[in-house]
Order: C-alpha cells, then sequence, then structure tokens
C-alpha cells in the first residue's frame, strides 16, 4: 500500500541524510546521474540543500516520478478524516509556538521541569535509551519492506546513536534555550494552521514545508552534538561493479566520527542511473494501490527485477533499458 512506500521512503531518506561525498560531478537539476556515482552525489547534494521536490525529481525516471506526484494526492484524500479533537490539539500547540514572546515563556515553563527531570531520570535514561534503541531494532529486523543489507545498515546506525544519545546533554538548560529558539523559530516558518491545511498540500507545497523542517531538525541535532553537515561532508564514493545496466556503489561515511559504510544499487534507463531500490518499491506500491479490490496477494508479490516491465505501471515506467 501507498503507507508501506512511504515508510520506505522515510528509512531511505534517513539514511541517505547521513551520506555525502566529493566527486561524480553532474547536474543535479538533471533525472539521474550520467553515472551511478553521479546518480548518488545528484541526490545528497539536493538533500544537503534542502531541496526534497528535486531529490525526487533526480531519483526516479520522469515517468515513475510523475506516478509519484500523482499518487501524492490520492494518499492523501485516502488518509482517515481529521478529528475535533486532533484540530484542537494542534492548534493548542501551534499557538504556544507562534505567539508573541514565545521563546522566553516556554523556558520558563521548561526550566524547573528540566530540572525535576535531571533529578529523577538521569540515571535511569541510559537504560531507557538502551531498551528503546533494542525495540528500534527488532522492529527494523521485522520489516519485510527492507532488505537484508538495508537492515544491517539501520542497525549500525542505531548501535552509533544509541551511546550519543545515552552522554547527550539533555538536560542542560543552556541548549535548552538554543532548542526553544529553533523550535519556536520553525513552527512561525512553517505557519501551519490545522492539521487540514496539511492534507491539502499539493507534493511541491509539501516538499517546501519538509524542507523548512528538515532545517530545523538539522539545528536540534547539531545543538546537541550530532551534525549531519559533518556527516555528509565525510562520504566517499567507490564503484564495486558496473554491467549490464546494474551498479553498485559504496559509501563510506562517518557518523559521530565513527567509520560506517553501506552500498547503493543502481539500474541504468535512457541512458541515465537511479536508485533501483526506490524505483522497484515506487512499482511496486503503485501495483499494490492499483490492483482490483480482492485480488491484494497478487498485488503485493514481489516486484520483477529492474530493468524488465512492471504489471501495473503506466507503458512510459516500463522502458527502463537493458544493456546487456
Amino acid at each position: 500500500m501507498r503507507h508501506a512506500f512511504l515508510r520506505h521512503l522515510a528509512l531511505s531518506l534517513f539514511v541517505v541524510l547521513l551520506l555525502g561525498a566529493c566527486h561524480g560531478r553532474d547536474s543535479d537539476t538533471q533525472p539521474g546521474g550520467r553515472t551511478p556515482e553521479a546518480a548518488v552525489q545528484s541526490a545528497i547534494n539536493l538533500l544537503k540543500a534542502g531541496n526534497f521536490g528535486g531529490f525526487w525529481k533526480h531519483t526516479l525516471p520522469p515517468a515513475d516520478y510523475a506516478t509519484l506526484r500523482a499518487d501524492w494526492q490520492r494518499h492523501q484524500q485516502s488518509q482517515p478524516a481529521v478529528t475535533a479533537q486532533d484540530r484542537a490539539r494542534f492548534s493548542a500547540i501551534m499557538q504556544q509556538l507562534t505567539a508573541p514572546g514565545a521563546q522566553a515563556r516556554l523556558y520558563a515553563e521548561l526550566q524547573p521541569k528540566l530540572t525535576r527531570m535531571q533529578q529523577q531520570y538521569q540515571d535511569q535514561l541510559p537504560v531507557l535509551l538502551k531498551v528503546g534503541a533494542a525495540l528500534l531494532k527488532s522492529r527494523v529486523a521485522q520489516n519485510p519492506q527492507l532488505t537484508a543489507a538495508q537492515k544491517a545498515q539501520a542497525s549500525s546506525v542505531l548501535d552509533v546513536l544509541e551511546p550519543w544519545a545515552q552522554q547527550a546533554p539533555w538536560f542542560d538548560l543552556a541548549r535548552a534555550k538554543q532548542a526553544i529558539g529553533v523550535t519556536v523559530t520553525s513552527a512561525r516558518t512553517l505557519a501551519l494552521q490545522s492539521p487540514d491545511q496539511l492534507r491539502a498540500m499539493d507534493f511541491d507545497t509539501a516538499m517546501g514545508k519538509y524542507a523548512q523542517g528538515f532545517a530545523g531538525l538539522r539545528q536540534l541535532l547539531a545543538i546537541y552534538g550530532l551534525s549531519i553537515d559533518d556527516t555528509l561532508n565525510s562520504v566517499r564514493l567507490t564503484q564495486l561493479s558496473r554491467s549490464h545496466g546494474h551498479a553498485v556503489v559504496k559509501i563510506d561515511y562517518s557518523l559521530l566520527g565513527k567509520p560506517l559504510s553501506t552500498e547503493s544499487r543502481l539500474v541504468e534507463q535512457d541512458g541515465r542511473w537511479y536508485s533501483e531500490d526506490l524505483l522497484n518499491h515506487l512499482r511496486a506500491s503503485t501495483q499494490t494501490a492499483n490492483a482490483p479490490a480482492g485480488n491484494a496477494s497478487a498485488a503485493t508479490a514481489p516486484v520483477a527485477a529492474v530493468p524488465g516491465p512492471v504489471a501495473g505501471t503506466p507503458p512510459a515506467a516500463r522502458s527502463v533499458a537493458a544493456k546487456d
């Protein structure tokens, strides 16, 4: 279903946001890359710039990108109805964050609470975070949408993030004040009035809001010692294989000073290179969403390996080049 594809996109974004590179020059405005390394590099450049709309336009072939945009509206319209309670809660939070003097007021309210929490939970926090990390690893391991390589990569990232989270100065008042300032500024920049406004956004508007939210998250993490920029700038790309329209690129990077690596599989279409995993997941999700009622088992079957034709995709999306 569309939910499964969006979850996959979220995880893919999480992993790619931790990556960066210094070579493979190519135009970030064109779909795909002229080489496998250039495709990965351009995707990272777009994410570093906070250009999420450009990221998807670059990462997917034109026909599949058009499918993603069209399905976005259908997905938004298929969500459960927003309740009056949802609207009231959303409105209350946004009013607190955007009202005049919000930063000073929120810090005054948080300061005594943070001091009490430090006294009560400082010794327990490492244990709680360890349990939370174990639960996350379990969910990743059981996720049928992820490949074995993706599961291993996510587990490695969690192994690095867990000790950082245990040692981060969460109760530091000066950092809390900075974090409140970033949160208030981000809320004002987003300028969201209701959850209905979120549902009504078209693809381009939503991608713009995601970029604004990502900018705030980037600043928040840096306050507590996790620099996305440092990780993005640490990446090195190495092509491991390239044959018959398929390639594998190794991505070495540093997260919080710890060396990690992952691999990206790419496929060639019309002379350009694209993420094979994202392309397969999008086409499988589209196939499921377009399947006739009562035919769910066939719709959820594994998608045919790119570059073969995929049932249920637009005709223009079936012309994956097989340069064998």
